[in-house]
């Protein structure tokens, strides 16, 4: 799939604007009395390799028509809907070198998204060897630029080496690369590059049509593509696409991606049968490079050597032989730090609760709001005349770095005690409240979250029995330190958490001390390092915490120590959790979670 078709004669002067005087000038000497199509591919594939330059006679035309110096032309396109952070040369020529450095020289090289073709090229002046190099790229002005580029390469080096290069302006989602894989033979194959950062879903957004056919590629259930497990980024795709296609040659994969994408593809190693191995993450600084303040690393492995271990080794690409970690499986749990799991791993079961996340809406101006001089105000500074009732506390994943919360800063409204429950009871019992919630039902109908579809009026989404527990234990998704909140009611009702946050729920305030203590013991904390991804977007998830063995961390940790953690919290509230509480919830709790393991065997 072309863009802008129309647009050629810019397409093919942007490029011919990037390239040097002195190689325009032997373009303009050596073509001039060239005007048959076949006679000047033949000549640039002896100049450079690359197969049939001018696609036909019209592209052909007007490169003969621009062979003279012109002013530049800006770049005006979006290039969003392509996730473009294009590569800057320095970066492309590290990753280059350090392949060098690792003892592997490629016969074949495959750019599944070469963009302007920093990759290509500096592979071309680092890897004496190649036979063939293939590459796609969706943006034509791109593929125009990375030609010429390689031209001028070989121009200025002729002594290099040249192999037959096949650069295809393609979308690289309908592209079979398995019809390059038929012709590797037993040459090493390198699949290098950087490819797009952007989730489909941001894709989507934008109206974007470079997608690829399936999006629920992992084969999500239907609650679980609902809630944001269907969302996948695209880079992720195009890296599977390209071991699918390639993992099992003689080979070598070195892609940049973000280590939230790398962390997946590690996860996902026990249920493919891809036959890579030596897998390594050399972090680079993504802000210097490209001005992404993300967290991103060279994703390299070996191809067609399988590995009994699914593991990843971190370092950096200025020195790679540092290891600073190395995460993976060990038996069947997946954790962020190897060495520091082996010390904590009789902490990581289950826990003896359910982690449930706070309330979600997406319609926060209408919903959320602040109190002052006693009067509820929207996030359109507008003051509110409405019934109390459905106002509860607010508790956001910012306001949880004090240990204890009493009073919330936020306020919700909720309209519904369980999800997918009747609101038409608003008209009649809160008058006041369904009419300001009608006045803004265009807000609440623009909510593009698939989980409203089919909902009654104003409906919200992570409510249950369990949102109006007095006593709360939570914790912030978001941030990076381990921080668990003991949150109490306001206004003799339960406070609420937003969807940033986790939390159990207890009717007991003993039972909520007991689980904070343990929660923000040194034994979980270290628990917690272990398995958690720190550099994700969301550490902390309901997957992680359910993992935390409770009762088992409160047994090593003992009544004592525990309530040296509680000093943190007013006496009169930390008195409640007494010995014979302690002892109590452990036996209670202790069958409970017999019950759970014995349910997970079957």
């Amino acid at each position: 799939m072309k863009e802008n078709p129309q647009g050629l004669d810019n397409q093919v002067e942007k490029a011919l604007q990037n390239i040097k005087l002195s190689t325009f000038e032997f373009l303009k000497r050596y073509f001039y009395d060239i005007d048959v199509l076949r006679q000047a591919n033949e000549y640039i594939n002896q100049l450079c390799g690359i197969k049939t330059f001018f696609g036909n006679e019209h592209d052909f035309s007007l490169f003969q028509d621009m062979l003279k110096p012109s002013g530049a032309i800006s770049e005006a396109e979006d290039r969003r809907e392509y996730g473009d952070f294009q590569t800057p040369s320095m970066l492309s020529d590290s990753v280059c070198s350090f392949i060098t450095g690792d003892n592997f020289n490629p016969g074949i090289l495959i750019e599944p998204t070469f963009g302007k073709g920093s990759f290509v090229i500096s592979a071309l002046k680092t890897f004496p060897d190649l036979k063939h190099v293939y590459g796609t790229e969706i943006f034509e002005p791109y593929c125009w630029q990375t030609k010429f580029a390689i031209l001028e390469l070989f121009i200025e080096n002729p002594e290099l080496n040249k192999p037959s290069i096949s650069l295809f302006c393609e979308d690289i989602f309908r592209f079979d690369f398995n019809n390059i894989g038929q012709y590797i033979d037993k040459n090493n194959v390198l699949v290098i590059g950087n490819p797009p950062w952007v989730t489909n879903a941001e894709l989507s957004s934008l109206g974007s049509g470079n997608l690829p056919t399936k999006s629920n590629f992992k084969s999500h259930n239907g609650l679980e593509a609902i809630t944001g497990k269907g969302n996948f980024d695209i880079g992720e795709y195009i890296l599977l696409m390209m071991l699918n296609s390639f993992a099992r040659h003689n080979g070598y994969m070195a892609m940049l991606a973000k280590n939230s994408v790398i962390k997946n593809i590690i996860h996902d190693l026990p249920r493919t049968d891809y036959s890579i191995s030596d897998i390594a993450a050399l972090r680079f600084d993504a802000k210097a490079y490209f001005n992404a303040s993300v967290e991103a690393s060279l994703f390299k492995c070996r191809l067609g050597a399988e590995s009994e271990e699914f593991r990843c080794k971190i370092s950096s690409l200025d020195a790679p032989d540092s290891v600073d970690r190395e995460f993976g499986w060990v038996g069947n749990k997946f954790v962020s730090d190897i060495d520091l799991y082996k010390n904590n791993n009789i902490f990581d079961g289950l826990c003896p609760f359910v982690w449930r996340q706070g309330v979600k809406h997406d319609c926060s101006k209408i919903i959320e709001l602040q109190k002052t001089d006693g009067k509820y105000i929207n996030g359109f500074n507008e003051q509110l005349e409405i019934e109390d009732d459905l106002i509860f506390g607010l508790v956001k994943s910012s306001d949880i770095q004090s240990p204890f919360i009493t009073e919330p800063r936020k306020y919700i409204i909720l309209t519904q005690k369980k999800v997918g429950e009747e609101t038409d009871y608003l008209v009649e019992t809160f008058p006041k409240l369904h009419k300001y919630l009608t006045g803004n039902a265009r807000l609440f109908a623009d909510r593009k979250s698939s989980i409203y579809k089919g909902k009654p009026q104003f409906s919200i989404f992570g409510i249950g029995d369990y949102s109006f527990k007095p006593y709360k234990v939570a914790i912030s998704g978001l941030y990076k330190k381990p921080s668990f909140s003991l949150v109490v009611p306001f206004n003799d009702k339960p406070v609420m958490l937003d969807d940033t946050c986790y939390f159990l729920g207890f009717d007991d305030i003993a039972e909520g001390l007991i689980v904070f203590a343990v929660l923000n013991s040194a034994l979980t904390k270290e628990l917690l390092r272990a398995i958690t991804f720190i550099d994700a977007k969301r550490p902390y998830t309901k997957d992680v915490l359910m993992r935390i063995d409770l009762l088992k961390i409160a047994d090593h940790l003992g009544f004592k120590k525990a309530c040296d953690i509680l000093v943190v919290l007013p006496d009169d509230i930390s008195q409640n959790m007494t010995r014979k509480k302690w002892d109590r919830f452990f036996e209670e709790y202790a069958q409970k979670q017999e019950e759970q393991n014995q349910c997970a065997l079957f």
